[in-house]
C-alpha cells in the first residue's frame, strides 16, 4: 500500500509540475500580446531572452529576420489598443527547460482586421523564468473568417 501511495504521489507531483510549467509558458506568451495591446514596451522586453530571434515568413516564402529592439521600437510608436493580436493555444510542449508553443492568430490594427497566421514560439527557462528565445510567424490576408 505504501508503494502505491508513493507512486501516486510521485505521479501527481510530476503532473502538477508539468501543469505549472505549462501555465507559466502560456503566461509568458500572453504577456507579449498584453504588452502589444497596451503599447507597453517594458512588458514586451521582459518576455524575450537576451539573444532572442524574431522571424516572419513572407508572401514569397522567404524568411525575414527582425531585431527585438526594432519590434519594440515599432510598438512604442503605437497607442493603446492599436495592436491587438488574438491567439489560440493549439499546442504547448515542454521538455525540461525547453518549451514549444504553436498559436494561430488574428491581428487587428486600430480595431480593424488586418491579417491572420500562426506563431511558433521556442521558449527557454532561465533562472526559473520562461523567456521567448525564438518566434517565427506567418502572415496572410486570405483568412476564413
Amino acid at each position: 500500500m505504501r508503494k502505491l501511495f508513493a507512486v501516486l504521489m510521485f505521479l501527481s507531483s510530476f503532473c502538477f509540475a508539468q501543469n505549472t510549467d505549462q501555465n507559466a509558458v502560456k503566461e509568458t506568451v500572453e504577456r507579449l500580446f498584453v504588452g502589444m495591446k497596451s503599447a507597453d514596451t517594458t512588458i514586451i522586453k521582459s518576455v524575450f531572452a537576451d539573444a532572442a530571434i524574431l522571424q516572419t515568413i513572407t508572401k514569397n516564402n522567404t524568411v525575414k529576420t527582425d531585431k527585438v529592439q526594432d519590434f519594440v521600437d515599432s510598438i512604442s510608436k503605437l497607442s493603446k489598443n492599436d495592436a491587438d493580436e488574438r491567439i489560440k493555444f493549439e499546442a504547448v510542449h515542454i521538455d525540461g527547460s525547453l518549451a514549444s508553443v504553436f498559436t494561430p492568430y488574428e491581428f487587428y490594427f486600430k480595431g480593424k482586421f488586418s491579417h491572420c497566421g500562426a506563431n511558433s514560439f521556442q521558449l527557454v527557462k532561465q533562472n526559473n523564468i520562461w523567456k521567448i528565445q525564438y518566434l517565427i510567424d506567418t502572415r496572410r490576408t486570405n483568412c476564413n473568417k
